[in-house]
């Protein structure tokens, strides 16, 4: 799975970086920087209560593709 994170419905909270602080960091402005990548299987419950948890809507995790890096 890959976390992905739609900017245009981001809105700032910062709730993401907080709960999953090793796959997402905040920029100067407090939006997300994701860790790119495949979710470790260690790590993607959490991942997956981050997504639930986004207040915005603003976070996903999606199977990779064959055409997606």
């Amino acid at each position: 799975m890959i976390l992905r994170l739609d900017p245009i419905a981001c809105e700032g909270h910062g709730l993401c970086a907080d709960l999953l602080p090793e796959r997402i960091d905040l920029d100067e402005w407090g939006f997300p920087l994701l860790e790119p990548g495949p979710v470790p299987a260690d790590v993607l419950r959490r991942a997956r209560d981050t997504v639930a948890a986004c207040p915005a809507l603003a976070l996903r995790l999606v199977q990779p593709s064959a055409d997606q890096p």
